[in-house]
This record gives structure tokens, C-alpha cells and sequence, in this order.
């Protein structure tokens, strides 16, 4: 269990990492409006991008494993896991084919699914942390869904990279989480 707790740490810490590397967008030219295009479409713009996404996508795949192995046996804990490994899988698949409009869906629904799940069974104290986590995915999503709507001129490119912020930010506490999480008890005596 120690090795899973380890496995995960590093992938999911590696995979918030590279995910951030659109701050790089700052320093790179890349063309994209930081307050009125979408970070997506960073992807299309630069390689740099599209192999950041895959590589951060693919280390969340990755980290689910060993997260299920970490995880409550019951379907709230595994929800977790399977969101994190699902969330990669879709990361890998927009830096195979950027742009695709089920993406940012996809993404959205397993960062509402995973939170949601960690609000059902982290413990008190975590739960919190949980709770305004979830609040804070639902606010950005409909931050982001609002000014698409509204089209150009609406600061879409500022809402989803605050949506972007408050995700790495919340897979932060989830590391925090499984870094003081109590081990089950039948793992201490190995």
C-alpha cells in the first residue's frame, strides 16, 4: 500500500505539473488570446501544448490503479479513482485530436463526478475541502458554458483558465489527501 500511496502521489503531482504548462503560454508566442479564446485551443496552436496535454493525461491514467487500491472499498471511493484514470483518458485523446467539443464536456463531467464523489466520502475536516472544491468545478463550468454562449467579447479565455487553476488545485488537495490518509489496517502489519 505504501508503494500504491507513492505510485500515486508522484503520478497524479507529475500529471498537475504538466497539466499547468498553459502558463507557459505567457512566454511561448502562441497567437491565442488569454482573455477571449478558450485554453483549448492552445492545442491546435502549439505542439508544445498538445504534447503537455498527452503527457499530464496519461499520467493521470495511470495514477488510477494505484488510487483504486487506495481508495474506500465501496463505489464512492472507486468513483475517485475511475474519474482521475477517465479525466487522463480524455487528455490523451485531445492531444490525438485537439478541438473536439465532447472533450471539454468529458473533462467537465469527470471533474463533477470525482468531486462529487469525494464530498460523499472523504471524512470530516476533508470533506470541506471537498464540499468547496465541487462548488468551485460547478461554478467554473458554468462560468466557462455562460461566456461560449455569449461568444467572442465574453472572457472565455479568462474562465477557463481559472476553471484551469481551480482543477490543478483541487487534484492538489486530493494529494495532500492521499499523502495523510490512514493506510487500511490490514497493510500496517506488512
Amino acid at each position: 500500500m505504501r508503494t500504491a500511496r507513492l505510485t500515486a502521489v508522484v503520478l497524479v503531482g507529475l500529471g498537475v505539473v504538466v497539466y499547468s504548462a498553459w502558463l507557459l503560454e505567457f512566454f511561448v508566442p502562441t497567437g491565442v488570446s488569454p482573455t477571449e479564446q478558450p485554453a483549448e485551443d492552445l492545442l491546435p496552436a502549439s505542439p508544445l501544448f498538445r504534447t503537455t496535454s498527452g503527457f499530464s493525461g496519461l499520467a493521470f491514467l495511470l495514477a488510477g490503479p494505484p488510487l483504486m487500491r487506495l481508495a474506500p472499498v465501496h463505489w464512492t471511493g472507486r468513483l475517485t479513482a475511475s474519474s482521475v484514470s477517465f479525466f487522463g483518458a480524455v487528455l490523451v485523446a485531445d492531444a490525438f485530436v485537439p478541438g473536439t467539443t465532447a472533450v471539454g464536456l468529458l473533462a467537465n463531467l469527470a471533474f463533477v463526478a470525482g468531486s462529487l464523489s469525494l464530498v460523499l466520502w472523504w471524512p470530516p475536516g476533508w470533506r470541506e475541502w471537498a464540499v468547496a472544491g465541487f462548488a468551485l468545478v460547478l461554478l467554473t463550468w458554468a462560468l466557462v458554458l455562460a461566456a461560449s454562449l455569449l461568444g467572442p467579447g465574453h472572457l472565455e479565455g479568462v474562465f477557463t483558465r481559472v476553471q484551469l487553476v481551480v482543477r490543478a488545485a483541487f487534484l492538489i488537495v486530493g494529494i495532500a489527501y492521499v499523502v495523510v490518509m490512514p493506510l487500511p489496517p490490514f497493510t500496517r502489519a506488512r
